[in-house]
């Protein structure tokens, strides 16, 4: 009698292999599992502070002075808002926000885009020297008297729009990050447009920019955040109440909150913590509905212009 050899028992790493489908280890599955709940408790860490800003915003101060606000609100009262709202220099002041906001981060842009493309161009002489310059600003500076003799009396910047919009026009940490994108932009594509006769403003404005549109929407973002939240130089250089940001509208209604306790009437009225809530609530909510339409641009742009190859 013959006896049929049975076939070999295929490996099954080859199989794996040939087949393209990867079984994952239990080692594997169980970092996924905490790596999903480490990610799950930073969103809840994350977002908590800003759900409660929520509440308390729209919360009667009673119960948030008895500690009883958390995510839903209590006592559901929109005094504060009505008060703040219409308020006529509440509404100037926000408009010099975006004002400011706009000149300010078209300003910044063009400092840094330019600043960061010259000192990407390793035959640019004294570029050692123009990147120490701007280094050494991140770990010393004039401090604030100086600075604001600068700014008040030889500049004579004081109750004007450029001593809230200039003093912070270059960070360097976004020139770096611009400048090691700009380091790692393609020579081919330049090399190229000079040939088809561009000059190197030319190449500058038609080639690279609107190939560094990930890092320019994330620098973008980073100035328009940072300009819209300062209130320092604007509380510093400003007397003129109309000319104020809403961050110093807002820092002074914090501040009068025993005014507008008397303004809003008697036992009733939202003070304190439900100001607090309201003002940085208002003054949040801007940036809020901006983010979602560059957060698409934001993690590749700072991966672009962070990693050099």
């Amino acid at each position: 009698m013959v006896t049929e050899a049975l076939p070999p028992k295929p490996d099954a790493a080859r199989v794996r292999r040939e087949t393209g489908v990867i079984r994952e280890s239990p080692g594997y599955r169980a970092f996924r599992v905490v790596n999903a709940v480490a990610l799950v408790l930073v969103c809840v860490v994350t977002l908590y502070p800003f759900i409660n800003l929520v509440a308390k915003a729209f919360s009667s101060e009673g119960y948030i002075a008895a500690g009883e606000v958390n995510l839903i609100p209590r006592g559901f009262n929109i005094d504060t808002f009505r008060v703040v709202m219409n308020d006529g220099t509440f509404w100037t002041n926000y408009g010099n926000t975006f004002l400011y906001t706009i000149v300010g981060t078209i300003i910044a842009m063009a400092i840094t885009t330019t600043y960061a493309y010259a000192l990407s161009k390793p035959y640019l002489k004294g570029r050692t020297f123009f990147v120490g310059i701007a280094v050494f600003t991140m770990f010393f500076g004039g401090g604030l008297i100086p600075n604001y003799i600068l700014i008040a009396n030889y500049l004579g910047w004081r109750n004007s729009i450029w001593a809230v919009v200039v003093p912070g026009a270059l960070s360097v940490f976004n020139l770096l990050v611009m400048k090691s994108f700009f380091e790692n932009f393609p020579e081919e594509l330049e090399e190229a447009a000079a040939i088809d006769g561009l000059t190197t403003y030319g190449i500058f404005f038609r080639v690279v920019l609107p190939l560094s549109k990930a890092v320019l929407a994330t620098m973008t973002l980073f100035y328009a955040v940072s300009i819209w939240n300062s209130w320092f130089n604007a509380f510093l250089f400003l007397d003129d109440k109309s000319l104020f940001p809403v961050t110093v509208y807002l820092r002074n209604l914090i501040a009068a909150a025993t005014g507008v306790q008397e303004a809003l009437g008697g036992e009733s009225a939202q003070v304190a913590s439900n100001i607090q809530a309201v003002t940085m609530l208002l003054t949040v909510l801007p940036i809020i509905c901006l983010y979602p339409f560059i957060q698409r641009y934001f993690v590749s742009g700072v991966m672009l212009g962070s990693v050099k190859g």
